[in-house]
């Protein structure tokens, strides 16, 4: 998918608090393949359905990198309710069901998260010459411009 770049320095609002949720998976052994690749697959599943029902999950958008043993996925949320309910939800508990049934006697893979709860005011950003990315794509751009020139000004926006 082709992103258009969009010429300039913008950030983003951050009068709302929000949740960044860091999610991945460690290949152990690169050549048990039938022992990762299912734990690999469970995921697009699950980012189709929280794009699909965006809105009513609290579902802000994701970025994903891929490493060579490691991937991680970014993923921004409204708030921790939303996704802890995400979390109970029947396709994620049927992955993460199905992730430990696999991994009892599987070194092969490892998974790990990361919750980072962000109050309004205390986070930041600039993009210049930029796609749509990161918390760009789940918060509005907006063009940087008097008062939002510095990061400590960005982040004084909401504090003051």
């Amino acid at each position: 998918m082709k992103k258009d770049i969009r010429a300039g320095r913008f950030t983003t609002e951050n009068s709302d608090s929000i949740v960044v949720f860091i999610i991945g998976m460690r290949i152990n052994k690169r050549w048990a393949v039938h022992q990762w690749m299912p734990v690999f697959m469970a995921m697009p599943g699950m980012i189709k359905e929280l794009y699909t029902h965006q809105e009513e999950l609290g579902f802000l958008g994701t970025e994903n990198y891929f490493g060579l043993r490691t991937t991680a996925m970014i993923q921004y949320w409204k708030s921790t309710d939303d996704l802890l309910a995400y979390a109970k939800m029947e396709k994620h508990l049927a992955a993460w069901k199905n992730f430990h049934q696999r991994a009892q006697n599987n070194d092969a893979v490892g998974i790990y998260h990361e919750t980072y709860q962000i109050q309004a005011g205390s986070y930041e950003s600039v993009y210049v010459n930029m796609p749509s990315y990161g918390l760009s794509q789940a918060r509005a751009p907006i063009p940087i411009g008097k008062g939002k020139q510095t990061a400590k000004e960005r982040l004084k926006t909401t504090n003051s």
